[in-house]
């Protein structure tokens, strides 16, 4: 697991500055600004996830409540006071740093859920606890999904699998996924431009704003098997719009081809499938449901990507974990990594 996780994170920074000198070179005269910034963001990431990995994970019990009210309150205070980038309110200004709490919020209803669950292991096939977990969650969704649709599909997806996993019968999701079909048309009809999306998806070369989807399968088709090499890629310089963040992968298919691409799914499947064997081992049902957390981010988050980078499913921004530029990201993603590590110590 550290190996697949140092190999990713390594990989992720030689691909992110690949995509991003050029822009860093028009838009800040610097072809490492991305870089540098993406490497500050480890570094405080590596340290977070060294105190997540030595402080035992049932300590993070007591601070499950606490930890999910404040993402609560952070993602309301987004909607309030948040800064707007390209169009969407996700960020929260402190000083001269900019804070992304849907990222924390991520981890925040994986402890959440985790204490839910274990609290009532005895009794989750009962429908009465299912809507006791399940419905604190909906606060974060619908919070998040105000402004941020493809992060609430991640965390309402979390929840599922979490409570698909502890409950002993199936038909309780049936009702669960009419719910959550019916929180997706909502989210859809609050704001137009989300249906527009939907048409996009179909028809992108019908619309402007298919531009970057179509210079992504484009980079993708131009790539062929083994790619055009590593920093050759043409539609990063400026055809594929900051390709540095939700379409790196669209880069990394043009540079490194198909068989490249795969080599980094590969990773992703070997650090997912270490998360599933560290659940199975795990010393016990809390750290358990930490880990399959932790698996059902990474495989939903990857999945989601990549299906909106070769337009299977609408754009709905979602970056690349370890790969995609963002600061908030990698640092949060190295706490939950921290975590999963700290659960595997303890494997009997």
């Amino acid at each position: 697991m550290a190996a697949a996780l140092g190999l990713l994170l390594l990989l992720g920074l030689v691909i992110l500055y690949s995509t991003s000198a050029y822009n860093g070179e028009i838009k800040f005269g610097d072809a490492f600004y991305y870089l540098k910034k993406q490497l500050f963001a480890t570094a405080v990431g590596m340290a977070g996830f060294y105190a997540a990995f030595r402080i035992d994970y049932h300590v993070w019990r007591r601070l499950a409540v606490p930890g999910y009210l404040a993402a609560i309150l952070l993602s309301a205070a987004v909607l309030l006071i948040g800064e707007e980038y390209n169009g969407s309110k996700r960020w929260l200004s402190l000083g001269p740093l900019s804070f992304q709490p849907s990222e924390f919020a991520k981890v925040a209803v994986i402890i959440f859920l985790a204490h839910m669950i274990t609290k009532n292991s005895r009794e989750m096939g009962k429908w009465r606890v299912m809507f006791k977990i399940l419905f604190p969650i909906l606060p974060i969704v619908g919070l998040v999904g105000a402004s941020n649709l493809s992060t609430a599909i991640i965390i309402l997806g979390i929840a599922v699998i979490l409570i698909f996993i502890a409950s002993p019968k199936y038909g309780q999701f049936v009702f669960m996924g009419v719910l959550g079909a019916g929180f997706l048309g909502i989210f859809l009809a609050l704001e137009s431009y989300r249906l527009e999306r939907i048409a996009i998806w179909r028809n992108p070369e019908d619309y402007e704003k298919g531009y970057q989807t179509l210079q992504g399968l484009y980079a993708i088709g131009s790539g062929g098997l083994f790619g055009r090499g590593l920093g050759n890629s043409v539609q990063k310089l400026g055809f594929v719009p900051e390709a540095q963040n939700d379409m790196i992968f669209s880069i990394i298919c043009e540079e490194l081809g198909l068989f490249g691409a795969g080599i980094l799914l590969f990773f992703f499947l070997i650090l997912i499938w270490r998360f599933y064997v560290t659940a199975s081992k795990a010393a016990d049902l809390f750290g358990s449901l930490i880990a399959s957390g932790a698996m059902a981010h990474m495989m939903i988050q990857v999945i989601l990507n990549i299906s909106v980078v070769t337009n299977t499913i609408p754009n709905t921004g979602i970056t690349l974990p370890f790969v995609s530029y963002g600061g908030t990201s990698i640092l949060f993603l190295m706490v939950e990594m921290g975590l999963v590590f700290s659960v595997s110590s303890l494997v009997k």
